[in-house]
């Protein structure tokens, strides 16, 4: 039987432990994405000194403040919300596969933001109380330019259906 590059590939991941692997980031993507998932979703975020984050100002609804955060740069809010105890679901770990991270922006920082791609876009079309600067918290990636920006959380949040069950009250 004749041997390709894959087949030698595929040869040495059963030979090779899989910690080299991790440990390296030499995992190939099928096996990154179907079966591990990077370290930063299983870890709480690291929490700069106090006066050196970018500052999160988060807001319910109705306008009140539940709490002033400070983040690292390259933080997502989602991750940010969940390390600091504010009630945003995240139903679907960041994967865009849901719409219960669902906040809503100022329009001055909202700008500063890249487009939403198509996927969130589609999401975001299923967020109860839609807004103009409307985006998903797994999404926006925190920069200095956002500092001191006030995130408000909608009334509520749809979680349509996920991994086969519906949510309960």
């Amino acid at each position: 039987m004749f041997t390709t590059p894959a087949r030698l590939f595929l040869r040495s991941l059963r030979t090779t432990p899989r910690t080299a692997f991790r440990t390296a980031n030499l995992a190939p993507c099928a096996r990154r994405t179907m079966h591990s998932s990077m370290v930063r979703y299983h870890a709480g975020i690291e929490r700069p000194a106090p006066g050196t984050g970018i500052k999160i100002h988060f807001n319910d609804s109705k306008g009140t403040l539940i709490k002033t955060v400070e983040a690292n740069e390259g933080d997502d809010i989602l991750a940010v919300a969940h390390e600091y105890d504010i009630d945003l679901e995240g139903a679907c770990e960041g994967s865009v596969a849901c719409s219960t991270c669902h906040v809503i922006l100022p329009e001055d920082k909202y700008d500063l933001l890249p487009e939403p791609e198509d996927d969130e876009n589609d999401m975001l079309d299923m967020a109860f109380g839609l807004t103009d600067t409307s985006r998903l918290g797994c999404q926006v990636k925190l920069t200095k330019a956002l500092d001191g920006m006030v995130v408000t959380l909608p009334a509520a949040t749809r979680n349509m259906f996920v991994d086969g069950k519906k949510a309960s009250h």
